[in-house]
């Protein structure tokens, strides 16, 4: 402590004997290295912080903003989600679906005035999230019945599609006609 005394005395000493210009050049220095050593320390590492936290507000008010968007579509998106909630898997079990499918299919073909010779379940195929349910069926009708049935089986609200299809007459000259098809539904799990 001593020692560091008379190291600042002898500062002063020097100090002392510098003329006036001298000081003022000296104290124009230390003036400027005190305020390089501020801005260093002390400015450059507020000024990095506040980008820092002007940053995380942008990226905050963007993820906000998006948030508001998706509250303002809130209602639409509960609409669309019950709208289309008959076309998945709510849980039923196989012989629901498969009663439901059969029923659709009979309902149609009453509406189309198709007589159904034989209908029956082919089997589910599972692929991921995805559930195929297959049902085979013979009928005969006159051609244009036929027709409209197999437009009635394609937009009906289950969402049925014909896989594929046969089509014969029932005998020579007959004006009915014969058809095999197979009907799939297919859900989400």
């Amino acid at each position: 402590m001593i020692l560091s005394m008379v190291k600042i005395q002898s500062l002063y000493a020097v100090i002392a004997r510098l003329s006036k210009r001298e000081k003022l050049v000296l104290y124009g220095a230390a003036f400027f290295v005190s305020l390089t050593v501020l801005d260093r320390l002390v400015v450059s590492a507020v000024i990095g912080k506040m980008r820092h936290l002007d940053a995380q507000i942008k990226e905050k008010t963007d993820a906000a903003r998006e948030n508001l968007k998706l509250l303002a579509r809130k209602e639409r998106i509960i609409a669309e989600t019950k709208k289309y909630a008959s076309f998945l898997n709510n849980e039923q079990s196989r012989e629901e679906l498969v009663t439901s499918v059969l029923k659709e299919v009979e309902d149609l073909a009453n509406k189309s005035q198709v007589y159904l010779i034989d209908i029956k379940p082919a089997g589910f195929k599972d692929s991921g999230s995805i559930r195929e349910y297959t049902i085979s069926l013979n009928c005969e009708a006159q051609m244009g019945q036929l027709v409209e049935f197999m437009y009635s089986i394609e937009k009906s609200s289950l969402l049925l599609s014909i896989d594929k299809y046969q089509l014969s007459p029932k005998a020579k000259e007959s004006s009915l006609a014969r058809c095999s098809m197979s009907v799939s539904k297919i859900t989400l799990r």
